[in-house]
Order: structure tokens, then sequence, then C-alpha cells
């Protein structure tokens, strides 16, 4: 009674701490504004409707947003379908033109004229037509005595009969996802233009000034941006790509807002965000915070200070290792800072809090009495298994070998089910798989890791999580994970791709009977039994489970709690997210304004460094203060925050303020924030966006391609102080 009381209390201090955070959390459908939150978003300072963020009749802001490769956000700039995304979300396009005589990634790239646009094969711009619901259709039929298999069934046999009857045009297509745990289902048509142009990208060292040292960090001072153009075919459709397609002209296109920001300035981000799991009971949350992310942040802090040690000495190894090890590092370091956001905000005990009030209003002898307990019960009985899997997909990712190995056993099995005569066609497609990664591959780097790792592995996850035989070998080699990399990486015909080649280009019979004898298999095939056996079985046998529970527990929680609007986990559909420009406390005496300048990017200056160096052209604007009309009181604005709710996949969405037009780029969290996917606080939680006018400032006065910027249509909404006048695009 006495724990029940404390919580009812901490809710209630919760709740008043966090009223105006609330306002700003969710990731809102679009076609659900106008009754869900147009009102409080105008009492906010919205100065539009809702009807001008989502229009099937009219152009509207939607129709300026895209899904830019499936992976990334990007809006269209222009009448002319100039689209502007993240750096980082067109690193790979930009790479794939490099080469040494146009190193486009150092010297950065800008095309004069619409021939010098460069084609990028399989890069595609999505855009949304009209959203539906279509739970009704979707659900017909479905009764709570199925199993979560026949439920499923059941489901997949409605969406095919939606998609198959929806109304759209020949180069449409449609797509259903489900939301609230498969509670809802919303239909999506879309338009998916195929032909995407390389237009303009800034040097490395403004697109990705500060790298992995300020990566999830605040303050930041990265110019995150790239340019591309969607074309289309003369009828303006999709098409494939043509010499003969033009420029796509777009039903709506993003002004751009030259007035900047400031403080408690209504901002909004527009786009697709990934995955986040918003509603997970409280077990669930420390299953997360408690044992996953510190397994996963163990194994890559172990596998990072090897490989960061090799890269300080060796200029060879760090060319080879700095994608692996930037990957590496992004998720460690989000882990940490969500680790680090639960406990500073008392997440657990906020969850706690909200779980003793859904438990009063529910009512102890509803239909929900005891769904919480139970779901909770069983994150406490998949919580071993969960740890264990995560330890070993990390183990599995973070060496080397083992990460080949498993891909060779793999390429063993396919041949087994299909055919021994496919054999060939399978092993040169998986050399010529493995060519490319030994490209980036140093035997002692992936030795010293694995030595680590195996140390730590065999420590953290219990003996009957990992099976008698992989624990044999582990004994066999003096229970050392000095000894058993040595032994690994001395015998193992997976060390080059030479030895590898030689040990493949033999009759697959020898191979397969072989693969038991290789060390590195032999202990891959031994961890991947017990890991099969012993964790990923029980894990997948308590999944469903949880699955069903989750889903009513989603719907108990709508049925229940009146008083509270609800948004869908993001699932990469298109979503709104408003909030307001501030900076924010993390924690006692430090405390961070809501801007940054071109000062701080010359405070970080480091000659040479391959993070913090600042080209030259960049150096001498600076020096001369020639910042035309985007700088600000004397200074050049650069990056700003604001509490929007935002999550990966977010990267490229714009940042729109007021009345719509382009403010900034979204492109990061911070770190303390970068727990929102599980525990939005809007005390702590700030999404990082590069300055529009910085864009500008770097695509007129340093690349000078201002062409580009005389395609833009650029305003002054606060000096008018009326929105501006939008006109369908020509």
């Amino acid at each position: 009674m006495r724990q029940t009381i404390r919580l009812y209390l901490m809710l209630g201090a919760l709740l008043a701490a966090n009223f105006t955070a609330s306002a700003t959390e969710g990731m809102w459908l679009p076609h659900l504004l106008g009754s869900l939150n147009e009102k409080e978003m105008k009492g906010m300072g919205l100065k539009i409707s809702a009807s001008d963020i989502y229009n099937v009749n009219k152009g509207s802001l939607k129709d300026a947003i895209v899904s830019f490769g499936g992976f990334c956000t990007g809006e269209i700039i222009s009448s002319k379908g100039l689209l502007l995304t993240n750096h980082h979300c067109g690193f790979d396009a930009i790479q794939k033109h490099t080469t040494l005589q146009n190193n486009y990634l150092d010297r950065g790239f800008w095309a004069r004229n619409l021939r010098e646009e460069l084609p990028n094969p399989g890069l595609t711009a999505t855009f949304i037509v009209r959203i539906e619901d279509v739970t009704k259709q979707a659900l017909a039929g479905v009764s709570a005595s199925l199993s979560e298999k026949e439920r499923q069934s059941a489901i997949d046999k409605n969406l095919n009969g939606i998609k198959s009857g929806a109304v759209k045009e020949s180069w449409q297509e449609v797509l259903i996802k489900p939301f609230f745990e498969a509670n809802q289902y919303f239909l999506f048509v879309t338009e998916t233009y195929k032909d995407v142009r390389l237009v303009g990208a800034p040097p490395s060292s403004i697109g990705k000034f500060g790298a992995d040292t300020d990566n999830w960090m605040w303050p930041r001072h990265t110019g995150d941006f790239s340019i591309f153009r969607v074309y289309a075919g003369k009828d303006n459709k999709p098409a494939d790509y043509s010499t003969e397609n033009v420029p796509l002209s777009p039903k709506h296109f993003l002004p751009i807002s030259l007035d900047g920001v400031a403080e408690n300035d209504f901002t909004m981000v527009f786009g697709f965000p990934g995955r986040t799991s918003e509603y997970l009971p409280s077990n669930a949350m420390k299953l997360l915070v408690e044992g996953q992310d510190p397994a996963r942040v163990g194994i890559r802090d172990a596998a990072l200070k090897v490989i960061d040690g090799y890269m300080r000495k060796d200029e060879q190894i760090k060319i080879q290792y700095a994608a692996k090890q930037a990957s590496t590092a992004n998720a460690w370091k989000k882990w940490i800072g969500e680790m680090q956001g639960v406990r500073q905000t008392k997440g657990v005990e906020r969850k706690l809090a909200y779980e003793a009030r859904f438990r009063q209003l529910a009512g102890a002898n509803s239909e929900y009495g005891t769904l919480l307990d139970s779901l909770n019960q069983l994150y406490t009985d998949l919580a071993p298994y969960a740890v264990a899997r995560d330890y070993y997909t990390e183990l599995v990712r973070n060496v080397e070998m083992l990460t080949l190995a498993n891909s060779l056993v793999n390429m063993i099995q396919d041949t087994r089910n299909k055919g021994e005569d496919k054999y060939p066609a399978l092993r040169d497609r998986f050399l010529a798989t493995a060519a490319s990664g030994f490209k980036n591959y140093n035997n002692d780097v992936d030795r010293d890791v694995a030595a680590a790792l195996f140390d730590l592995y065999f420590k953290e996850v219990p003996s009957n999580k990992i099976g008698g035989e992989g624990y044999q070998i582990w004994m066999e080699t003096n229970k050392d994970g000095r000894t058993t990399a040595n032994h690994l990486y001395s015998k193992s015909a997976l060390t080059s791709y030479a030895a590898l080649k030689a040990f493949l280009d033999r009759p697959y019979a020898t191979v397969e009977a072989d693969l038991w004898k290789d060390p590195a298999t032999r202990f891959l095939i031994a961890l991947r039994n017990g890991y099969s056996e012993l964790v990923s079985k029980p894990y997948d046998a308590i999944v469903p489970d949880i699955n069903r529970l989750q889903r009513r527990y989603m719907q108990a929680q709508m049925d229940v709690l009146k008083d509270r609007r609800f948004y869908p986990d993001a699932n990469s559909t298109l979503r709104l997210t408003y909030g307001k420009v501030g900076g924010y406390a993390p924690r006692d005496a430090v405390e961070y304004d809501f801007m940054t300048t071109l000062d701080g990017v010359m405070e970080k200056y480091k000659p040479g460094d391959y993070e913090f160096d600042v080209p030259e052209k960049l150096r001498e604007l600076y020096a001369s203060k020639d910042y035309g009309q985007y700088g600000q009181n004397g200074k050049m604005p650069v990056c700003f925050i604001a509490s929007n709710h935002t999550t990966g996949g977010n990267s490229g969405s714009p940042a729109l303020d007021a009345y719509g037009n382009l403010i900034g780029l979204n492109f990061d969290r911070t770190w303390e924030g970068t727990m929102s996917d599980i525990n939005y606080d809007a005390s702590i939680c700030r999404n990082i966006m590069v300055d529009i006018r910085y864009v500008l400032f770097v695509v007129d006065k340093f690349a000078g391609a201002k062409h580009l910027i005389e395609e833009m249509k650029l305003v002054h909404p606060k000096k008018a102080k009326v929105a501006p006048v939008r006109k369908k695009a020509a």
C-alpha cells in the first residue's frame, strides 16, 4: 500500500514537472492533425491550417516531403524538383561518384547546369499521395481466439484484398502498415521517382565537420546537407533514368525563410521517422537500459578500444577502418546516451507511476486488471535470453572472422537446400563479397578484437546460454581470449582472401566436410548451434505472447486513459512533430544555448585533422565576415536545436517555421536525448538542425553556386508579419 501511495505522489509530481513537455511529444499522422493537434499547434504559434499541411485536393506541405532512398527524408525546394537532404544521407551517392581525379568527398561537388547533374542508379524519392484508415477491412474476421500465426495469416489475406481494390493510378503503389501494435492499419498511396541526380555537396570538412567526436553532441557545427534533383518523364510521372527526362514539376515546394530562429519559436519537423517504442511497460524499459544496452555497449566498447589504438598508430589501418569504426561508434554512443537519459529523467520511475495510474483507472476486476502484470512478467522471463541474444549478435558482428564464418556457413546451407550443382555460382558470389570485405580488413586488428571480446563474452554469458560444444572449445584453449584467438587466426583459412579462395575452390563435398575442421568455422558453428538451441528458440517462444499482450495493452491504454492523446510509434511512415526552439540544461551547472555560429567552427578548427579541418575558402569568408544576406548581427548561424520529437529516418527532414517555410534541416539528436525513442522528455530531448541560412551561405558564398539560390523562393515571414502566399508550382 505504501509503495502504491508513493507511486501516485510521484505521478503527480512528474505530471506537474512535465506538463509543458507533453505538448511537444509525439510523431503525428498528418491526415489526423485537424482533429487531434491543430488547436494546440495554433496555441503554440502555428500560423497556417492543418489543411495547408496535409491535403489531397490541392498542393500542401506533404507534397514537398519525400522518403529519400527509403532510409532518410528529403524535401523539394524549387519548382524544378530541387531536393535537399543531409550530407550523410547523400554520402553513398557522393562516394560512388568520387575518384582520385574527382574527389567529391574532399572537395565537394557542384553541377553548374542540368547537364552536369549526376545520375544515381537505384536511388529513389517517394511521395505520399494520400493516407486512408483501413482498420475495419484489415481486421475483418479476426478474433481473439486466433493464435498469433492465424491472426497474421487472416490479416495478410485481408490486406491483399485491400491492396488489389485500392483506387490509384497505374504508376502509383499501395503500402499498408500496422499502427498502435497492429490495432489499427493505414493505407498509403505513393509515387516513387527513380531518376534522382546529384546536384551539389559541400566538402566533408563542412558536411561531416566534427565527424565521430561531435556525433550525438551539442553544441554542433556541421553543415550536414547535400542537394539532388528529382527527374520525371515528359508527362511529369515517374520514369526510369533517361537523358530525355526533365526536372520534376512538384505539387508543392518549400519556400525558404531568411529570418532565422529565435528562442521559443514554433517549429515543425516533417519526415519519415524509423522506429520508436514509446508504450513499453516498465520491465521492458528496465530490460533495455539495465540489460541489453549495457551488453551491447560493453562489447562495442572493448572492440573500439582495440580499433582506435590501431587507427592512431597506422595510417593505412585508419583508412581501412574509418567507416567501420564510425558505424560501430554511432550506436555505441547512442546507447550510452539512452541509458544516461533514462536515469537522469527517472524514466523507469515515471513509467511505474504511469502504470499505477493505469491500474487504478482500469480497475482490478476489469478485463485489463491483470494484463499489465502478465506483460511485465513476460519481459522478466525474456530478459536472460534477450541479453544473451545481444551478446551473441554483437560478438559475431564485431569479430570479422566470425561474421565471415557465419556468411560461409549460410552459403553452404543454401547450397545444401538448392542442390550441389548450384555450388559454383553461390561460391563465386560469396567470394566476390568476401573480396570486397578483405580490402578493408587487417588480421592483427581483428585478432586483437576477438581476444578482447572472447574474454568478455564467456565472462558475461552463462555457460547454459552458450552450450557444451562452444564451451568445450573455450576450455580447450585454456579459457583465455588471447589463446583462443591465436588458435583461430593461426590455423584458419578465413584470415586472407587467397586462403579462403583455395579452401572453397574444391569439390563441394570436401568443403562441406572440412567446415568442421577449420577452427574458425568450427567455433562459429558451435556458438551458433548453442545460441539457436539455448537462446533463440526460448526467446522466439516468448515473443508471440509478448506481441499479443503488448497489442492488448496498447488498446487498453487508449481505452482507459481517456485524457491522453495517443500517437503511433514510428514505423518509417510520414509523420509531423512540433515543438519550440530552446536550449536545455542536461546536468548540474551545465546549460546550453539554442544556436551555434561560425565562430564555433573556427574555435574547433585543427589544421589537417580529419574531423576538424576547415577549408581555406571558409576561413577567408569568416575572416572578412562576408556572410551576405545570410548572416545575423555580424555572426553566421550554423546550427540550432528545438524540442521536436525525432529519431532515425528523420535525417534530412525539413525544419519548418509557423508558416511552413524551411528554416533548417534535421540531422541528429543531443546525446542526453537519445532515449526519446523509449522515453521522450522535453526537458532534455532536443533535435539538432543545420540552419538553412548556413546551407544557403555555403551554396552561395563558399561554392559560388548562385544559380541554385536563384532557383529557390526566399521569403521574410517575420518581417512581413503575414503568411506568404502559396502558389502551385508551374
